[in-house]
């Protein structure tokens, strides 16, 4: 298993042990007569309380490869270890059950449940897990207040800004206490002064928690505030050093 980089950072001399290991994915699409390659071997570890960028130019696969990490798609080939269990082999029922448990997702749009106010979306998944009412919806005002939106947990999302909705989709995904936090584009849709607001907080809470994060992004400024940066080019995840980024 190997990522092209010189050296392990401190982080993954603190955590020896990745939380996700995605080794040598290989997808290809069918389109007419067509085969299109987007992954060709694709490899990468994730430790925990790191956040590692990932960046490539529209149509490299970015997307493809988030959805396979976050066992929503399988490969062509390679293997998916999540907390040193192969999930290649797992039927659908036991990938959800994975992702239950061990991931948050958040996505370029908020993806809130419009009838339901922040408290009750922040409680959702928590209930579907199983836990206690009483419990969850605790956490979920934890998690809100510590997103600086103490003031609008009883507000549905067509009344908060962007930004407001967007920490709240950062909380969603934190509520089940994940190890791996899987981000496409978590910014995207926000002016730059609220996107770097938004991106702090997602930043502060993935270091305090100990969770590892992949956040696709084609922000580079966004993407050298993170531990490390992985390129996606021609199927494969090249690690590239936070400076050279242009």
């Amino acid at each position: 298993m190997t990522v092209l980089t010189e050296e392990l950072t401190p982080v993954q001399e603190a955590a020896t042990y990745p939380v996700i290991t995605l080794d040598g994915l290989v997808r290809t699409y069918r389109q007419g007569t067509r085969h299109i390659g987007v992954l060709a071997g694709a490899s990468a570890d994730l430790y925990p309380g790191e956040a590692v960028a990932l960046v490539g130019p529209s149509g490299a696969g970015k997307s493809t490869l988030l959805h396979i990490a976050g066992l929503l798609e399988t490969p062509d080939s390679g293997h998916v270890i999540v907390s040193g269990h192969d999930c290649s082999g797992m039927s659908d029922l036991e990938r959800t059950r994975v992702r239950r448990r061990t991931m948050g997702f958040i996505y370029q749009f908020h993806q809130l449940l419009p009838e339901f106010s922040a408290l009750e979306n922040v409680l959702m998944p928590q209930l579907i897990l199983g836990r206690d009412r009483c419990k969850a919806e605790e956490r979920a005002q934890e998690l809100l207040a510590s997103l600086g939106l103490a003031q609008r947990v009883n507000h549905r999302p067509a009344e908060m800004s962007g930004g407001e909705q967007q920490r709240t989709a950062i909380a969603r995904a934190l509520a089940n206490n994940p190890r791996l936090i899987l981000a496409d584009e978590p910014t995207g849709n926000l002016d730059p002064h609220t996107a770097e607001h938004v991106f702090d907080s997602l930043i502060s809470l993935i270091r305090g928690s100990g969770v590892a994060a992949l956040i696709a992004t084609h922000n580079f400024e966004l993407a050298r505030s993170m531990d490390r940066v992985l390129r996606l080019t021609d199927g494969v995840l090249v690690e590239v050093r936070v400076s050279s980024l242009k």
